[in-house]
Formats: C-alpha cells, structure tokens, sequence
C-alpha cells in the first residue's frame, strides 16, 4: 500500500496517521524513540504492509505485472492501489478526497517535527502538488509514475503500468475491493481503529 491507502487506514488519531506515513522512513527498532502514538502508527504501516504483502490478491496483481516490471511489480501495484481507492474514494470515506487531503496536509505539517528528515524535505512539495488528491485520474498518476521512474530505482517504463490497467480494469477494480474490504476489516479489528466510510465492500 502507498501514501492514501496507509492514511486512510490510520483512523482519527494525528499521531497515529502520523507514524503510519513515516512508517517506511523508521526502520528496526528506531520507532521506539518515538512517542506512543505515533510509535502505533509505525507499528500499524508495518503490519499494513505484512498483510498486503502475504494477501492472495495482492500477489494476482504482481503476478499481472511482473512480465513487464519483474522485481518493480510490488511497488507498482501499491500505486496502482492508491489510484483505485482515490479513483473510488466515495465507496470508502465519508468525506471527498479534497476535504481527506486538506486534513492530512495540516496533520503532518502540526506533526512536523517527528518527521525524519527526508519526509520533512519531500512533504512540501506533496502538499503542493496535491499528490494524494492526483492520485484519482490516470493522467496523475502517470506523472507520479513518471517523476519516480526519474528519481527512483523504479524503471523508466513505470508510466506503461496504467495502460496494463487499463486493459484490466475490471479484474483489478474487482481486486481492489475485496483485498480492501478485508484490509479494513484487518485493522479494525487487531488495532481498534476506526475508520468512517458510506459502508463496508463485502466479499461476492
């Protein structure tokens, strides 16, 4: 899962939220230096991460990729993954995707000061470019796929992982839901997080 996916599955709680997307900039026992809450939120993006990696579905979409992405085939479908919930984002939130970004955007920068320092150096530009918010068209997400395949290790082809999408849509929207309505499902109940939506996707 990537940035919207894990702060949308952080709930309410500020420090929570943000622990969860510093979650992969803390690494070994580093989040103990961080206070409760937050060091829950750490806790919570890796167990995020631990269930997606080991979920069925998740693994049909990698599976998908890899001929065109090989080893880039996980993170590729963790994008794809925000750009259907933010695509779909009224069939899981109670609140439009404008509203959920502006929050998280005033979260993060009253938290700024437990951000690692490479977060605190890319948070501007995420919240001036509304990233979160591009995630929904496929233009967006192509140009985030773009400026990664630029400064990552992500190949330079990565922006052809929309067309692939596209000529699967259906088998992946499909996907998405049933491995999202068990993700929520997941942290609800092992972390008691809540999170306020229109109404829970159940399995077919």
């Amino acid at each position: 899962m990537n940035y919207l996916a894990h702060l949308y599955l952080s709930g309410n709680d500020e420090k929570i939220i943000t622990g969860n997307f510093i979650g992969d900039y803390v690494k070994g026992k580093n989040y103990l230096k961080y206070p409760g809450k937050i060091r829950e939120g750490i806790l919570l993006h890796r167990q995020i991460d631990t269930f997606t990696d080991s979920h069925h579905r998740f693994r049909e979409i990698k599976k998908l990729l890899r001929p065109e992405f090989g080893l880039f085939s996980g993170i590729i479908t963790d994008l794809l993954y925000d750009h259907l919930l933010a695509a779909n984002w009224r069939s899981f939130a109670d609140c439009s995707l404008h509203e959920f970004t502006k929050k998280i955007h005033a979260i993060l920068l009253s938290h700024f000061t437990y951000l690692p320092e490479r977060v605190q150096g890319f948070l501007p530009s995420l919240i001036k470019t509304r990233r979160l918010e591009s995630y929904a068209s496929t233009d967006g997400m192509s140009h985030t796929l773009e400026i990664m395949s630029r400064y990552t290790s992500l190949p330079s082809h990565a922006p052809d992982a929309i067309k692939i999408m596209e000529e699967n849509l259906d088998f992946m929207s499909e996907n998405f839901d049933i491995f999202m309505s068990e993700m929520i499902v997941f942290v609800e109940s092992e972390f008691g997080v809540k999170i306020k939506r229109p109404g829970l996707i159940t399995r077919p």
